[in-house]
């Protein structure tokens, strides 16, 4: 296994690495100019004198140990910059989305009472001056870019990044012993950064985590996905988030993997073949669209082709589950006739991809395992910092989340009883514990230090014996943890039947026609669904089939295309039992996104605002049920 530098804090992580790469070509983070451009490496040499500069700027203009510092930005290498030298100072990181509207970035800055913000693009600059008056704390606001409109830098709070950074290189000198004790000074149980929720329901909160819970987090990471020198990870998820935070930052630098940044997530597949990464951490949209784009590809193709890939689907299948005499032979040949071709898309050195934020449809987990880009599937959340467990490399298992991590103990609780009808510990494998479904508590050194000024919040997340009641719903199989469903998300029918929708929608996300389905049916005598089509599949097919359209209204309104979703859903409701087949449904026009509010950053629908936006629908649904 590759090894660590030694570290007990993210200040010593980044000290460590910096004297481990001194005076070496080694690269640390890589981005792109402009999309015209090749990806430009940075050096660790360059990284300390960048960091140090900011440093210096932070502890110039009066940022105390302690002291909140925002970042309003995406992910880039000036990202990585402030926030190591946020750790440097002893500061405290409170990291924004950029999706975020100007109100919800006003409420965060002023529950933080941050100093100093730093923000990306003119976009971001402008929500940033927007809420400066209201936000007696701050300081200033340091911008990355300089903005298209002039106006937004006639605030004598606004400066450029360049310019600051040369102001803490002049400044260097006079506060190097300050700084060189500050990073000293930062201990275990310091608070690293804030993550605020996404704060669907009632304001957000943020979840204080402490250089303890981080690290230990990241070391048991690095244990499960063998991280070294030779890998290299493409950054896209939103590094406000614990996920990519830990997994696709911390947890790449602690290896000594290059991490290199996409332009945005919706060049990620070009990005893909330019940056040639080892490792990719996504949430399951990204592995829905490349399979469904896959299977929408084999049956527009020939039937022999269809047979062909139906073949090295099995002879991978079996390749993966060990197989291997004939199969091998077979295998190899399955490659260069198939999966050769996808993994060029991917960049063509994949070694791994890493999933989380949901759970990932076991259809789609396999159909990569079987290609040979192994999935990694782990499971946890903001406030444990994240992960709680994982799939080990060379060692998944689709369906589940993997086993504990090592210094974690993972728990369920029994939903009527709350007693505690199993717990697993990292260091407990390997066991065959199975048990029935509960709640997901967590108990170790990954649990956070507690919600910001909010006492009362932390108290009901947080029991008098430690666990982290997590509201999730899961049971161990042989060991292994799988996920049914946020209680919250649970639906009681009619009958008074439980149903988790999760699991149901996964489902349904496998079939070609569908992009984006939400199971309503709360009280109801029956389930239904609300369908986002995949409208570039059915434009073709409407095409192929005479049917004309002026927009994706009228398209969906046609009697031939419901007729063929609901065939589909009639197929897709033979697998459920009975309460818990789809009976009727209605389609949807435009897709879900994170800027019309339907998704949180890191993709999940929010159930609640589907369901407000969209109730004049599912009441029609039900009218006959209710009349």
């Amino acid at each position: 296994m590759p090894s660590l530098v030694a570290f007990e804090t993210l200040t010593e992580l980044y000290e460590n690495l910096t004297k481990k790469y001194e005076n070496s070509s080694k690269t640390a983070f890589a981005y792109k100019p402009s999309p015209k451009d090749d990806y430009k490496p940075v050096t660790w040499d360059t990284v300390k004198e960048d960091v140090t500069a900011v440093a210096s700027y932070l502890i110039n203009q009066g940022v105390e140990k302690g002291d909140r510092v925002a970042i309003l930005s995406e992910n880039r290498y000036e990202w990585a910059v402030v926030d190591l030298a946020i750790q440097m100072t002893g500061s405290i990181n409170v990291s924004l989305y950029t999706t975020l509207p100007a109100n919800q970035c006003e409420y965060i800055l002023q529950d933080s009472e941050a100093k100093i913000f730093f923000v990306s693009t003119g976009i971001q600059l402008k929500k940033a001056v927007e809420v400066f008056d209201n936000c007696p704390d701050l300081k200033s606001v340091i911008a990355f870019d300089e903005p298209k409109v002039k106006e937004l830098m006639g605030h004598s709070y606004v400066k450029l990044f360049d310019t600051i950074c040369a102001e803490g290189l002049k400044a260097e000198t006079k506060h190097a012993a300050e700084l060189k004790k500050r990073a000293k000074a930062v201990k275990p149980e310091d608070v690293a950064t804030l993550i605020y929720t996404s704060g669907t329901t009632g304001k957000p909160k943020g979840a204080m985590l402490t250089h303890r819970n981080i690290v230990s987090n990241v070391k048991s990471a690095h244990e499960a996905l063998t991280i070294g020198e030779y890998d290299r990870c493409l950054s896209f998820l939103p590094l406000c988030h614990s996920f990519e935070r830990t997994g696709g930052y911390y947890a790449m630098m602690s290896g000594g993997a290059e991490i290199y940044y996409a332009e945005s997530v919706d060049t990620v597949a070009k990005n893909m073949t330019e940056a040639h990464p080892t490792i990719v951490v996504s949430v399951p949209r990204l592995f829905e669209k490349i399979y469904n784009l896959v299977n929408k590809s084999v049956q527009e193709g020939s039937a022999i082709l269809e047979n062909i890939f139906s073949w090295a689907l099995n002879v991978g299948e079996k390749y993966w589950q060990g197989k291997r005499g004939v199969v091998s032979l077979q295998k190899a040949i399955a490659d260069r006739l198939v999966f050769n071709k996808l993994k060029q898309r991917t960049g063509g050195r994949i070694r791994f991809f890493v999933s989380g934020g949901a759970a990932l449809p076991s259809e789609i987990g396999t159909f990569f395992m079987s290609a040979g880009l192994n999935i990694i599937e782990g499971y946890g959340l903001t406030e444990t910092s994240p992960v709680m467990t994982a799939n080990r490399y060379g060692d998944e298992t689709m369906g589940t989340v993997g086993k504990v991590i090592n210094g974690v103990t993972v728990g369920i609780q029994d939903l009527e009883t709350n007693e505690i009808i199993a717990q697993v510990s990292g260091e407990d494998y390997p066991t065959n514990i199975t048990s029935k479904p509960g709640e997901i508590l967590n108990r170790g050194p990954n649990t956070m230090k507690g919600y910001w000024k909010n006492e009362e919040a932390t108290k009901e997340m947080i029991d008098d014996d430690g666990w982290l009641h997590t509201g999730d719903v899961g049971r161990f199989v042989d060991g292994r943890l799988k996920i049914t469903d946020r209680i919250k998300h649970m639906i009681v029918n009619a009958g008074g039947k439980n149903i988790y929708p999760g699991p149901i929608e996964d489902m349904f996300k496998t079939s070609p026609w569908i992009d984006q389905l939400v199971v309503v049916g709360e009280r109801r005598s029956y389930m239904a669904a609300l369908i986002v089509p995949d409208f570039e599949a059915l434009q073709k097919y409407a095409k192929q089939n005479d049917i004309t359209f002026k927009n994706n209204e009228e398209l969906i309104a046609n009697e031939s295309i419901k007729n063929l979703y609901s065939k589909e859903i009639r197929t897709f409701s033979k697998e459920l039992a009975s309460h818990e087949k789809i009976r009727d449904f209605r389609l949807i026009p435009t897709e879900f996104t994170v800027e019309t509010g339907e998704l949180t950053p890191t993709l999940k629908v929010k159930r609640r605002v589907v369901e407000d936006k969209y109730g004049d629908l599912i009441e029609d649904i039900f009218s006959a049920d209710s009349a």
